[in-house]
């Protein structure tokens, strides 16, 4: 089941980029113990497709993400990875 921190994250991003796929996986777990764990932060991992992000490379697109989440950047979320995608790129 997902957080309600997992699903603000979704609602944000599928409201920025309505993404032909959305993932996000919670990794907070295997980060347990570390600084950004114990300040509350969580650390996630995302896959996201977009026709957003044609035309933009890859810091763009991180770009992108990061203003879409706004302020969870600073309060709730301590690190994020990022796969952003073309449907053009997957062959879509």
């Amino acid at each position: 089941m997902s957080s309600n921190r997992e699903d603000r994250i979704r609602a944000l991003l599928t409201d920025a980029f309505a993404p032909t796929e959305l993932r996000v996986d919670d990794e907070s777990a295997l980060h347990a113990g570390h600084a950004g764990a114990a300040s509350g932060g969580g650390h996630y991992r995302l896959r996201l497709v977009s026709s957003r992000f044609e035309g933009k490379n890859r810091i763009e697109r991180h770009r992108l993400v990061y203003a879409s989440l706004g302020e969870l950047m600073r309060t709730d979320i301590h690190a994020l990875t990022i796969t952003a995608l073309t449907p053009s790129e997957l062959g879509l």
